[in-house]
């Protein structure tokens, strides 16, 4: 059975990067049948906060991305207490003792020596009588994976054949020096023991999932299907990175973003197949093929997302939103046709209530200096609310005949004086909806 996992750290808000991530590994998982977990990688106590898990669950059910069930790392560190000590008895684990600086000042020296700035396993040099010494003076040392200097080859769902030689990579360190489990270790020893699958992310971890393949190998793991995505940037080619914060989903939802536009847009962003706007969550993971997506970093355009908004709202029922017209106010004998003209005019459901008003209280005349007394002659023609399906047409034909305007000339002063807007909803469907035109007086 496919299982696959989205493991957000609940150290922030998600944002439309991590999205794309979750979305991936719940319609591979959804579109075979199989089982979608929800991993919350919390090992770091001090950033890990309960307010930020509670949001990730929020904004995935706003979403309609369900899970099968939830995990916790803080749940498991006996786990991976014992997957340390496993490899520490097979000789692939060593403790180190170097400072950040004296790391830095290796790299510094092998780049001026043109070698790759990988570690130089000096800790392996170490006598017993040396560890013991030096964690007197430092405390305790961090722990590192020891890499087979060998090639690590795999068939990348998206990027295709990858093959990375061990001997351009440090070993990893997986335990730090405060005993925390990072995410290396962490990760692969869920993998392994939820049947993990399948595994999409960013292309910014490819590095990191050839570490882990040999992780996973040494604990006697099965090795799940990799596919790493492009990384999205901002609409001119910038780092997405520095937009972030404008850019969590909850920001968008506050906006007005409805969740089928935002999945819609993400399900095809990057691929070789046209952003489609789709009216279900089984649309989306009928069409989603990952074969399809792209290595080449990904433009994403927030402004994208409001004009497929606005085609899923204008699609939608009147039942769908009984429940936004009846908190502005609209009459539930004035709910459907209020809906039908609004609809088709509005970007986000916060714009009904505009039209609300303007229908319940009319609206401020936008009248041209050219065209007073024509709107005064006018407006001594209409008739007091209320006003039916031909009042727009009784009333602009009476004001024809009485001043001879026509087209143009005619009709949009018209609109202007009545709406305070140069464009709009069909006038005929719009005037039974008005309780007041404020031009009259």
């Amino acid at each position: 059975m496919t299982t696959t996992r989205f493991a957000p750290s609940p150290t922030g808000y998600i944002h439309v990067g991590n999205l794309r991530t979750a979305l991936f590994n719940y319609l591979i998982a959804a579109k075979s049948g199989g089982q979608f977990i929800l991993r919350l990688d919390d090992t770091d106590p001090e950033r890990s906060k309960q307010e930020y898990a509670d949001a990730i669950m929020e904004d995935l059910e706003w979403l309609g991305l369900t899970w099968d069930r939830v995990e916790k790392q803080s749940d498991r560190l006996d786990r991976y207490e014992a997957a340390a000590q496993e490899l520490r008895d097979m000789g692939r684990f060593y403790e180190c003792f170097e400072t950040p600086t004296e790391l830095d000042l290796k790299r510094k020296k092998q780049l001026n020596m043109g070698k790759p700035p990988v570690y130089d396993r000096s800790a392996l040099a170490l006598s017993d009588e040396e560890k013991a010494k030096l964690r007197e003076e430092r405390g305790q040392g961090h722990w590192r994976f020891k890499l087979d200097h060998e090639r690590i080859n795999w068939t990348d769902g998206i990027l295709g054949d990858i093959s990375i030689d061990a001997a351009s990579v440090s070993d990893p360190v997986l335990i730090r020096g405060d005993g925390q489990f990072l995410y290396t270790l962490a990760s692969v020893c869920d993998d392994i023991d939820f049947g993990i699958t399948n595994v999409v992310r960013g292309s910014d971890h490819v590095t990191n999932t050839g570490t882990q393949i040999q992780i996973i190998e040494a604990l006697g793991g099965a090795v799940p299907s990799f596919a790493h995505h492009s990384l999205l940037t901002g609409p001119q080619g910038e780092a997405l990175s520095k937009r972030l914060g404008t850019l969590a989903i909850r920001d968008l939802r506050e906006q007005g973003v409805q969740p089928m536009a935002l999945l819609s847009l993400l399900a095809r962003l990057g691929s070789s197949q046209p952003v489609e706007l789709r009216s279900s969550l089984d649309e989306i993971i009928e069409g989603f093929d990952l074969s399809t997506f792209g290595a080449a970093p990904t433009k994403f355009d927030v402004q994208d997302l409001f004009p497929l908004t606005a085609r899923y709202l204008a699609a939608l029922p009147v039942d769908a939103v009984a429940d936004k017209l009846d908190a502005i106010g609209v009459p539930a004998d004035m709910a459907d046709a209020f809906w039908s003209v609004a609809r088709e005019n509005i970007t986000t459901l916060a714009d009904l209530e505009g039209w609300w008003v303007l229908c319940r209280d009319g609206a401020e005349p936008l009248i041209d200096e050219e065209d007073h007394e024509f709107i005064a002659a006018a407006m001594m023609l209409l008739p007091d609310a209320p006003y039916d399906g031909d009042s727009w047409s009784n009333w602009t034909s009476a004001v024809k005949e009485a001043t001879g305007r026509k087209g143009k000339g005619l009709f949009m002063p018209l609109r202007k004086a009545v709406t305070g807007m140069e464009r709009g909803p069909d006038m005929s469907s719009l005037m039974p909806l008005l309780q007041v035109v404020r031009a009259k007086g």
